[in-house]
């Protein structure tokens, strides 16, 4: 089973994730912050994984530290539970319209981890989720779980909905891209 559960503590954060690639969107998650629990979870049930997470962050200090580093270790889970799987799809691409806003992601699951955000909000909060953290969250996953990933928000007026267009655009993305698939690696190289 590709699965993978990792820990972390710090200073500043105590995390624990649990990632199932073959879930059913089974999501139970604790982060401290309202909207980035939405949005994990957004993730979760759109890409079909199953995720228990558990964050004690210090809050107190700002979001900063607990969706970094959550990110950080979602991105160490999805890696360990890939190393349990045969060749996979490799790459996915997908829109995700939410109402005015619409947000597009394309990633390869290479190991050679890159991050290009072209995502603008206008908002400095959304609940108490500071917006400049959702490229942190995304650089921290992707450095960590060996993507490349481009995300961008193509248009939107409502900072809750450009949001949610893109971690929605990257759960569909990761779905595709973590699909078995039949055959050798999909690479020339013959490695990722």
């Amino acid at each position: 089973m590709r699965e993978a559960t990792i820990t972390r503590t710090t200073r500043e954060t105590d995390i624990s994730v649990y990632v199932n690639l073959d879930g059913t969107g089974q999501a139970d998650i604790h982060t401290g912050i309202g909207f980035f629990d939405h949005m994990l979870t957004a993730l979760c049930v759109h890409g079909g994984f199953d995720f228990t997470i558990q964050v004690d962050g210090d809050l107190e200090v700002d979001c900063h530290h607990t969706i970094e580093d959550t990110g950080i270790v979602l991105g160490t889970a999805f890696k360990e539970a890939l190393s349990h799987s045969g060749p996979i799809e490799r790459y996915g691409s997908f829109y995700i319209p939410m109402d005015e806003a619409l947000g597009f992601v394309s990633l390869d699951i290479s190991n050679r981890p890159f991050l290009v955000w072209d995502c603008a909000f206008t908002a400095d909060m959304i609940g108490g989720f500071d917006t400049q953290m959702a490229e942190e969250f995304f650089r921290a996953f992707a450095y960590n779980a060996g993507i490349t990933l481009h995300a961008r928000v193509l248009y939107g007026k409502n900072d809750h909905h450009k949001a949610e267009a893109v971690f929605k655009a990257l759960a569909h993305s990761l779905k595709a891209a973590v699909r078995p698939k039949d055959g050798g690696v999909l690479s020339t190289k013959g490695v990722l």
